[in-house]
């Protein structure tokens, strides 16, 4: 049995490792491969350039504003999708109030809903003459914060910011709740007893147990945030007014499909591939944390 052991286990491997090989590795291979051409996409012509496009991409000034604008998703749109679902979730799991199992359903039902869908029902709250927005603040008297949401540069992306989080925030109000369900209640009852209130017990207690969760949370948002495309292409398609909210994803688009150059447009999906994998590394590794164990 063991002489046959290896042969079984390379037997059941074969096959995924082949699909595997020729379904995830291979498009990323020919994206590579294409971005060292100047394919155009409409002719089987791939002159190699090697580095240029890569070279282009280093001075282009629009990929660099783009990538602003997915940096300060990458900043904003964590930071208060991971601050309110903790909230959130403390406040239900740990405190158990009555109705916590309504209010999970509540605050999931929004990841719930179509990106797509969610996109164009913002599109209309944020309209400015038929918008409820709009209309909401005229009648509470605040007549003077109306505005063209998606018309205003300086506004239009934070508001997108604003539909990002409203849609995560139950995902992850979920998921921290599972966690902390899992922390056993002696520990809370101990801090009760020691006087700690309850945003001594969140910051002391149930971050450091549940740390993981927060960490792999964090790498999931910082890859929607770098890529934030679906979203964006539904509600602001051409980038927004003065392409203040155009991001790497809808960049490439246009380059591949309105410029027609797919190589460099390959060259900026590689660039952004490597910026997604540069965070999860940095994020994993800065952000590791000795585990706590409890019986």
């Amino acid at each position: 049995m063991r002489h046959g052991k290896y042969p079984f286990i390379i037997g059941f491997l074969a096959i995924p490792l082949l699909l595997y090989a020729v379904f995830v590795i291979s498009p990323y291979a020919q994206a590579f491969y294409l971005s060292l051409t100047d394919w155009r996409g409409l002719s089987n012509r791939q002159d190699f350039v090697g580095l240029a496009n890569y070279a282009e991409l280093f001075t282009d000034t629009q990929f660099w504003r783009a990538m602003g604008h997915n940096l300060a998703l990458l900043i904003v749109v964590p930071l208060f999708v991971i601050a309110m679902a903790l909230l959130f979730a403390s406040a239900t799991a740990i405190s158990r109030v009555r109705g916590s199992r309504f209010y999970q359903v509540v605050f999931f039902f929004p990841h719930v809903l179509p990106v797509v869908i969610a996109g164009i029902l913002f599109a209309f709250l944020y309209n400015p003459q038929a918008g409820l927005l709009n209309a909401f603040l005229r009648v509470v008297g605040l007549e003077w914060l109306t505005r063209a949401w998606l018309g205003d540069d300086a506004v239009a992306l934070p508001a997108v910011m604003v539909v990002m989080i409203w849609s995560a925030v139950g995902f992850y109000y979920v998921l921290f709740s599972a966690a902390m369900k899992s922390v056993p209640r002696d520990v809370y009852e101990a801090a009760t007893l020691d006087g700690a209130g309850r945003l001594r017990t969140l910051v002391s207690i149930t971050i450091p147990m549940i740390w993981e969760s927060v960490q792999v949370s964090y790498v999931y948002l910082g890859i929607a945030a770098l890529d934030g495309f679906t979203l964006l292409h539904t509600m602001l398609p051409d980038g927004g007014p003065n392409r203040s909210t155009e991001v790497v994803a809808q960049y490439l688009y246009r380059t591949a499909f309105d410029e027609g150059r797919f190589g460099y447009a390959s060259a900026i999906g590689v660039t952004l591939c490597l910026f997604t994998l540069v965070l999860a590394i940095v994020v994993m590794r800065f952000s590791r944390r000795e585990q706590v164990e409890y019986a």
